[in-house]
């Protein structure tokens, strides 16, 4: 959103899945924050957090899925220890600590997308709200195309690929314009 507003010249169209768009209290945002702070995160990245996200993973990818279940395919191929080293766990804390205030300042303009949009989101998501997340930005943005996905929750991109896919293929070619 934040590329398709400053240089809306290099974006054509955008695909919203599962979005966050619109300000919100969030407990997680609090919660997963502290490891970006100067010095108190730099001692929990290193010390308690990674054994306590180990502890926490299986459970934040099912509720990210729910209530479908995580793929065979993302379960055992997706690198999840990854997801918790020092480094990674200190932008998932800045990105967390980021996302009100990004949302707060970028909502003032999505109005001013000229560029086709579709947005796509699952009926059950439960990290972004699709009434106050997705469901909002379609009746903001005049002429968006948008997409339920039913049984899904928030990863529909690795639920539902095909699903997405159909959604793309909707939008016309002239819509996005020129073409390189």
């Amino acid at each position: 959103m934040a590329l398709a507003l400053q240089a809306p010249l290099l974006v054509r169209s955008l695909v919203l899945a599962s979005g966050y768009y619109y300000p919100t209290i969030r407990a997680d945002v609090f919660l997963q924050s502290p490891p970006a702070i100067p010095l108190l995160g730099d001692v929990m990245r290193y010390t308690v957090s990674p054994p306590i996200a180990r502890l926490m993973l299986p459970r934040m990818i099912r509720r990210a899925f729910e209530p479908a279940p995580v793929p065979k395919q993302f379960d055992s191929l997706f690198p999840k220890e990854l997801m918790v080293r020092p480094s990674q766990l200190r932008a998932a804390a800045e990105d967390s600590a980021l996302m009100i205030p990004g949302a707060l300042e970028l909502q003032e303009h999505y109005r001013d997308l000229t560029m086709p949009v579709l947005i796509v989101a699952g009926v059950h998501d439960q990290i972004a709200d699709v009434g106050r997340q997705s469901q909002r930005l379609h009746r903001e943005l005049a002429g968006s195309k948008f997409f339920l996905l039913s049984g899904l929750g928030h990863m529909i991109h690795h639920s539902a690929p095909l699903e997405i896919i159909r959604a793309v293929e909707l939008i016309p070619l002239s819509a996005l314009g020129p073409q390189p």
